[in-house]
């Protein structure tokens, strides 16, 4: 059950680096495919793998973790909390934008109108921006990210965390990760949310992406980081682990270290870490190769978007 709203901790917390071995998180297992197109998976709002009451029963809609915008700092995000065993659902709008005070932004990510992403760390040659999206998607996917298309209209805070309204139904959350660019309408009946407005709307948030909204956080060029992919997917990974540090459950770091890294030095092994020996060790690393390889085996086949402006009506 989530604790009471007006006792959540609003600070980082002071992680000594002591854990505990049985708060370790689990290691991801999905199989990562490749789709040929840009389409989210489509989840059942009544599908039993989400969150779960003490009693192990099944709650249909209800997450740990919603991230609305599907663009590189939710998918981010959505990554680290995945990882760390929350239940987390990424809302994007397929299609193209239908009006003001909606959440999306044409199939999830303003980052496919580029024609060649460039400056993108780990690609010397720059890399087609699509196939980044979709390799980030799949990312998702592999660490036990939900995805689903739909409109978000509003978002309300409830006694225990916050309704989600969208165009698919209704879905709650303890947490809401906002992450849409600069639309901030579906976020309007929330007392306490600061709007900043130059010239585009922006969210008010401390240096880590915390509103004036216990629980609700903001990612991202929404949350008035420079408009660049690279940076915002680092926002998004440094919002998530803020909310993971603010969470009631204790998280260090998301880190897979080599056998023996804490324990030999008589620690235990700290909440969000992982140790592997050599064996499965070099079974991921020839997973990545192979993985990584079927991405850029042949052209991605997707085009660059134009500005909506330009697009005939």
């Amino acid at each position: 059950m989530a604790p009471d709203r007006s006792e959540r901790s609003r600070t980082v917390a002071n992680d000594t680096g002591d854990g505990d071995a049985g708060d370790q998180r689990y290691t991801p297992g999905r199989d990562s495919v490749r789709r040929q197109d840009t389409i989210s998976t489509s989840i059942d709002p009544e599908s039993p793998e989400l969150c779960r009451d003490d009693s192990g029963k099944s709650r249909p809609g209800v997450y740990d973790v919603i991230v609305v915008g599907g663009g590189v700092a939710g998918l981010s995000a959505s990554i680290f909390t995945a990882r760390h065993g929350l239940a987390t659902l990424v809302i994007e709008r397929g299609g193209p934008p239908s009006g003001e005070g909606v959440a999306g932004d044409e199939s999830g990510s303003i980052l496919r109108r580029n024609a060649h992403l460039e400056n993108f760390p780990g690609f010397p040659a720059g890399v087609d921006a699509r196939l980044l999206i979709e390799m980030i998607e799949d990312q998702t996917d592999r660490a036990g990210t939900d995805r689903r298309q739909a409109e978000v209209h509003r978002v309300g805070d409830t006694d225990d965390g916050f309704a989600v309204e969208t165009s698919a139904g209704r879905f709650s959350a303890e947490y809401v990760i906002a992450a849409t660019k600069n639309e901030t309408g579906y976020l309007e009946n929330i007392e306490g949310v600061g709007i900043v407005s130059r010239g585009k709307a922006f969210v008010d948030t401390d240096e880590r992406g915390r509103t004036g909204v216990a629980g609700l956080y903001a990612a991202g060029r929404l949350a008035e980081k420079p408009h660049q992919a690279i940076v915002a997917a680092g926002h998004g990974a440094e919002v998530a682990v803020t909310l993971l540090e603010d969470h009631e459950e204790p998280f260090y770091h998301d880190w897979v270290a080599p056998d023996g890294y804490f324990t030999d030095r008589g620690r235990e092994l700290p909440p969000g870490c992982e140790e592997i020996g050599d064996e499965k060790r070099r079974t991921r690393e020839a997973d990545g190769r192979e993985t990584l390889g079927s991405y850029i085996a042949e052209p991605h086949l997707g085009e660059p978007l134009t500005h909506p402006s330009l697009r005939e009506e």
